[in-house]
C-alpha cells in the first residue's frame, strides 16, 4: 500500500493504515504531546504597506505572488497557529447588525414557517411558476436567505442566528438589493441595504428610471440585483489574519442562500462577474469611503496594532447576482454577461446622493493589514466576462436526483430556516448508504452548471477528500469526490501513488466518488480539523481541495476569493441536504493545511485545501434556549 503507514498509529484505535514507509509529518498523529498548539501572537505593523495606503492597483503577476503569500502565512499548522489575538476582546466585539443612520426604513413582510408549500426535492427543478417582483415577493426572498432564523439564550446571555451560515456566527457579510421602482418600497429605482435584525430595507439612494433601464439593459424582464459585501474586522476580531479566508467562505454561503431563496419563489440567478471591484463599490454606495484601513487617534495600546481604526469597519464589495424569472433568459442570444459599461456606472453612481452614516461596530481595534493587502491584491478589474459554456443562470436539477423518498416531509422554507451548525455530534448513529449517495449526488454538479452552482461563472474547481466513518455497508477509509471530470488525471497524478481510485459498491454510475484507502479514519479527521472531535463523531468528515496556483495564475488574483466562494456554495448545498435528511452539518474552518496536503500526497501548490465539512446527529445543549426571530405574530405573505 505505499507510503501510509503503520506508523500512523492512534492511541486506543491501532493503526489506522498498514503499510511498509513512514511519513515523517504524519507520524505526529500518534504523538499526542507533539501535536500542542500555541497561539501565535499578533506581529504588528505600525503602518499599512504602500499599496494599501494608496490603495493602488496591483499588477497581477505580483498580485498572485501576495496572495500565495498570504495563503501559505496564514496555513494553521501542528507547532502553532495563523496569526492571530492572544485573546478575546470582548468589550470590542464588534454589533453583528450594520444599520445606516438617517436612511429611510421600509419594513418588510415576515412569513410562518408553514407558509410555502414547495417541498424541498423540488427546489431548483426550474417548474415554479415564477412569482411577480414585488414588495411581497422580495420580503420573501431576503426572509429565505439573509434574515435572522432564530435568537438562542442561556442565562443571562442572547444571540441571534440567521439563514446564511457565518464563521463564528460573526456575520461580515452583508447584503444589498438594486432594484427597479416596487409598490410599497420606492416609486424610483433604488439602492438599499438589507438590515436583517428589523426585516428591513434602508434606502440608501434613488435614481433615474433611465440609469435602471441601462443597468438592466439585456437582463430579463423583471430581474433585480442583489449585492453582497464583507466587513473583515468582523471575522479579523477572533481569527486575525485567517479572517480573509472565512469572509469569502461567507461569501459564497450567502450566494448559495440568495440562489435558493430566489429559487424558491421561480427565479434563476446570475452571477454578474464582469463587474469590476471598483464598480460594485460605487454601485452599493461604498466608494467614498477609502478602503484603506486608516488610524484615527492614537493608539490605546502598547501595541502599535492595536487603537481606534474606523476604517476596519468599512464593507468591501464583493459581488453582484442577477436574479430574474426561471422560464426566462437574456432577451437578446448574447456570448457575454450584460455588464453597464464601467466609465458610465461609475460616473452615473458617483454623482448619486448616499443616505446613511454607518454605524460603529467597535470603540478599539486589532489591525492586521495582510487582510487588507490580500484583499487588494484580489481586486477585479472589469471585464467582458463571457457567459458560462451550460449557459445563462442554473441549470435545473434533473429528476433522478429528486429522490423525495429520501427526505423529510419539509418545504423548502422549512429547511432553509432551521438550518443550524452543529456544535457536538453523538458519534454512534450512522446514515444508509443511499442517503450517502443521494447527498453526494448534489454535491457534485451533475450536469454542467446545475442548480446552484450555475449561479457561479467558472467550471468547478473545487473536489472533496472525504473521510467515511459510519456509512452502512460502506467501509470506513477515505475517499475522493472529483467534482470536475476534467481535473480527475491531474488529481491522480498529484496525488499518491498507493491510492486505490476504486468505485465503491453500489455507488450510482453517474457519482465520480472513489475509495483511495480503507480504515478506521475517525481520530485522523479530528486531529486534522484541528483536533475537534465532531469531525470523527460525525457519519463523514470532508476536506475541500481546489485546484490553486494555476488558477490564480491562468484566470487571474481575483479567482483566490472565488475559490473560497464556490467552496461556500458546496458548504451552503451541504447544509440544506443535512438538513432535509433530518440530520446536521457544520463547517470547519481551521484545520492543518498541510498535513491535509501531505495525507493526499499533494507537494506543490497545484491543489489546496480550502474548507473543512462534517455532516452527522447532532447532540444539543438543553441549557440553551430557542427564541423566534422576530417579536409578535408572522404576517403570511
Amino acid at each position: 500500500m505505499g507510503s501510509i503507514c503503520k506508523a500512523w498509529r492512534v492511541p486506543g484505535h491501532g493503526s489506522l493504515f498498514r503499510c511498509r514507509k513512514a511519513s515523517t509529518a504524519l507520524n505526529h498523529y500518534g504523538r499526542r504531546g507533539s501535536v500542542r498548539l500555541m497561539a501565535s501572537t499578533p506581529t504588528p505593523t505600525s503602518t499599512p504597506s504602500p499599496a494599501i495606503a494608496a490603495d493602488l492597483p496591483v499588477a497581477h503577476e505580483e498580485a498572485v505572488e501576495i496572495l500565495l503569500s498570504y495563503h501559505q502565512e496564514t496555513k494553521h499548522s501542528f507547532h502553532k497557529y495563523a496569526r492571530g489575538p492572544s485573546g478575546l476582546d470582548w468589550a470590542n466585539q464588534p454589533n453583528p447588525f450594520r444599520r445606516y443612520v438617517g436612511a429611510p426604513v421600509i419594513h418588510l413582510e415576515h412569513f410562518a414557517e408553514d407558509i410555502g408549500t414547495l417541498p424541498y426535492p423540488e427546489v431548483g427543478s426550474g417548474q415554479v411558476e415564477p412569482q411577480t417582483l414585488t414588495k411581497s415577493a422580495l420580503s420573501q426572498l431576503l426572509y429565505d436567505s439573509l434574515a435572522l432564523s432564530a435568537w438562542k439564550s442561556i442565562g443571562k446571555s442572547s444571540w441571534s442566528l440567521r439563514v446564511n451560515p457565518s464563521s463564528g456566527n460573526l456575520h461580515p457579510t452583508e447584503g444589498y438589493v438594486i432594484s427597479g421602482p416596487i409598490l410599497g418600497v420606492s416609486e424610483c429605482p433604488f439602492v438599499a441595504h438589507y438590515a436583517p435584525k428589523e426585516h428591513a430595507l434602508e434606502i440608501r439612494a434613488e435614481f433615474s428610471l433611465d440609469l435602471w433601464e441601462s443597468l438592466v439593459k439585456g437582463l430579463p424582464e423583471g430581474s433585480i440585483l442583489v449585492g453582497l459585501t464583507s466587513i473583515y474586522w468582523r471575522e479579523a476580531w477572533k481569527y486575525g489574519e485567517r479572517a480573509f479566508r472565512y469572509c469569502n467562505h461567507d461569501v459564497g454561503h450567502a450566494i448559495g442562500a440568495v440562489t435558493v431563496a430566489a429559487a424558491h419563489l421561480g427565479w434563476n440567478a446570475q452571477l454578474l462577474d464582469g463587474y469590476g471591484t471598483s464598480e460594485l463599490n460605487h454601485l452599493m454606495g461604498l466608494a467614498s469611503t477609502s478602503s484603506a484601513p486608516s488610524r484615527t487617534g492614537s493608539a490605546s495600546s502598547s501595541q502599535s496594532n492595536k487603537g481606534v481604526f474606523p476604517g476596519l469597519e468599512r464593507e468591501s464589495a464583493d459581488c453582484v447576482l442577477a436574479l430574474f424569472p426561471w422560464s426566462r433568459g437574456p432577451e437578446n442570444e448574447t456570448l457575454q454577461l450584460p455588464v453597464l459599461d464601467p466609465d458610465v456606472l461609475v460616473s452615473k453612481f458617483s454623482q448619486l446622493q448616499f443616505l446613511g452614516q454607518a454605524n460603529s461596530l467597535s470603540k478599539e481595534h486589532l489591525r492586521w493589514d495582510t487582510i487588507y493587502t490580500a484583499s487588494l491584491a484580489s481586486h477585479k478589474p472589469s471585464s467582458r466576462t463571457s457567459v458560462p459554456a451550460h449557459g445563462y443562470g442554473c441549470r435545473s436539477v434533473p429528476d433522478t436526483l429528486k429522490n423525495s423518498s429520501v427526505y423529510e416531509d419539509y418545504t423548502v422554507r422549512q429547511v432553509v430556516r432551521r438550518r443550524r451548525s452543529a456544535v457536538d455530534m453523538d458519534g454512534k448513529f450512522g446514515m444508509q448508504r443511499d442517503n450517502f449517495y443521494q447527498l453526494l449526488l448534489k454535491a457534485t454538479v451533475g450536469t454542467p452548471g446545475m442548480f446552484p452552482y450555475g449561479v457561479l461563472t467558472w467550471a468547478p474547481e473545487v473536489h472533496c477528500a472525504i473521510f467515511v466513518h459510519r456509512i452502512v455497508d460502506l467501509p470506513q477509509g477515505v475517499y475522493f469526490l472529483v467534482r470536475n471530470e476534467a481535473h480527475e488525471t491531474g488529481l491522480k497524478e498529484a496525488c499518491r501513488k498507493n491510492f486505490h481510485w476504486e468505485k465503491p459498491e453500489g455507488c450510482p454510475p453517474g457519482l465520480p466518488l472513489y475509495r483511495l484507502l480503507t480504515g478506521d479514519a475517525r481520530v485522523l479527521a479530528a486531529r486534522l480539523s484541528c483536533n475537534q472531535e465532531i469531525a470523527g463523531n460525525s457519519f463523514f468528515s470532508l476536506g475541500m481541495i481546489a485546484r490553486f496556483q494555476p488558477v490564480l495564475r491562468e484566470s487571474g488574483p481575483w479567482m483566490y476569493p472565488r475559490l473560497f466562494w464556490e467552496a461556500g456554495v458546496l458548504g451552503q448545498v451541504l447544509y440544506l441536504e443535512a438538513t432535509a435528511l433530518g440530520v446536521a452539518a457544520t463547517g470547519i474552518g481551521c484545520y492543518f493545511d498541510d498535513a491535509v496536503h501531505e495525507l493526499l500526497g499533494l507537494e506543490d501548490k497545484e491543489f489546496q485545501s480550502l474548507y473543512h465539512f462534517t455532516i452527522g446527529v447532532p447532540i444539543n445543549d438543553g441549557r440553551i434556549m430557542n427564541l423566534p426571530a422576530y417579536p409578535g405574530p408572522a404576517q403570511d405573505a
